[in-house]
């Protein structure tokens, strides 16, 4: 075969390859999320998704529930997931053992849960000696139970401590009178009230600063996926923009997300929401102080161990926030 014949079917064949690569989509980067469960504190991350916030960022984010705090910090240490939605008990926690976690944003800086009781037990002395329920030892239903049973003059001592799984869970187990007592947050909270469940510690009213449902990375992750993880934040922010801004769709996307139809929950939950939610997904520093206080001698309690807002920093100096207040107003 003549040479210059092999050398222009070699060169159309360097074109038509050149030409796929060109014309052909690139694949959006892939990012695995875990929530503690299905909570009104993940709407951010659901309205991003609903929004198209994270396919415009070139971002494919798949967003699954760990059922629970604990379980999904521990997922993240052992890199089964790339970001988790936990509280920062989780992380110094893990951080003590030897992990090396990071806060990078905040969708809740306020303690949100209440301290519900079975059937029949409507006291301190009634609760002692019986089960209570949490999510996963670690995680912020197992830390502010400590503070809850303060409130009632018992200590973690005086009672039985079992993990239980999500919120959900834990509200049946707590109906039957499998266990005494549970903290849970909305919506999960608003359908045990409606069950008629005594409250025994209402958390939630007090405000209580905490850094309560963090967004967490390794901190490898800041420095080997930072763009990525700019992205994600700035997909992110704009979802709480769009669930603070509109009500109706935000409602939706709830109900959807956490399969609950009372229209009546899904409004007190998205109004628990809006009361918590800071609008630029900032961590609160003294809501970690709050959580490494509760933590004995000999874990650091530097908060800059714990958490990492270089990632805001770099977005606020983008300008990124500052058109958003302007696409969706005054919030």
């Amino acid at each position: 075969m003549p040479t210059n014949f092999l050398r222009a079917m070699r060169l159309l064949a360097a074109l038509v390859i050149t030409l796929i690569v060109w014309t052909s989509p690139m694949s959006a980067a892939e990012l695995k999320v875990g929530i503690s469960e299905r909570v009104n504190t993940a709407l951010a991350l659901w309205m991003a998704q609903a929004g198209g916030f994270y396919a415009a960022q070139d971002l494919k984010v798949d967003i699954a529930s760990m059922e629970g705090g604990g379980r999904g910090a521990e997922a993240l240490q052992a890199g089964r997931i790339d970001v988790m939605h936990v509280g920062l008990s989780s992380v110094v926690r893990l951080n003590r053992a030897g992990a090396d976690l990071r806060v990078i944003a905040s969708l809740s800086n306020v303690i949100r849960f209440t301290f519900f009781s079975a059937p029949g037990v409507t006291s301190a002395a009634e609760l002692k000696g019986g089960v209570v329920g949490v999510s996963s030892f670690g995680s912020e239903s197992d830390a502010t139970v400590t503070l809850a049973l303060k409130k009632l003059g018992l200590t973690r001592d005086d009672v039985i401590l079992k993990e239980y799984g999500g919120g959900t869970r834990r509200l049946a187990a707590l109906k039957t009178g499998e266990i005494k007592a549970t903290a849970i947050n909305e919506p999960v909270a608003s359908t045990a009230r409606e069950a008629g469940l005594h409250v025994l510690v209402d958390l939630a009213a007090d405000r209580i600063p905490w850094l309560f449902s963090g967004l967490v990375v390794k901190r490898s992750s800041l420095q080997d996926n930072r763009a990525l993880l700019v992205r994600f934040l700035k997909a992110t922010i704009e979802g709480n923009y769009l669930a603070l801004s509109d009500p109706g769709r935000a409602k939706d996307t709830l109900a959807e997300e956490t399969k609950v139809t009372d229209a009546n929950v899904i409004a007190i939950s998205y109004d628990d929401f809006r009361q918590q939610t800071p609008v630029n997904i900032e961590p609160s520093r003294p809501g970690a102080e709050n959580v490494i206080a509760q933590f004995p001698e000999g874990v650091s309690r530097n908060v800059d161990d714990y958490m990492d807002t270089s990632l805001l920093q770099e977005i606020q100096k983008d300008g990124f926030f500052a058109r958003l207040a302007q696409k969706y107003g005054k919030l």
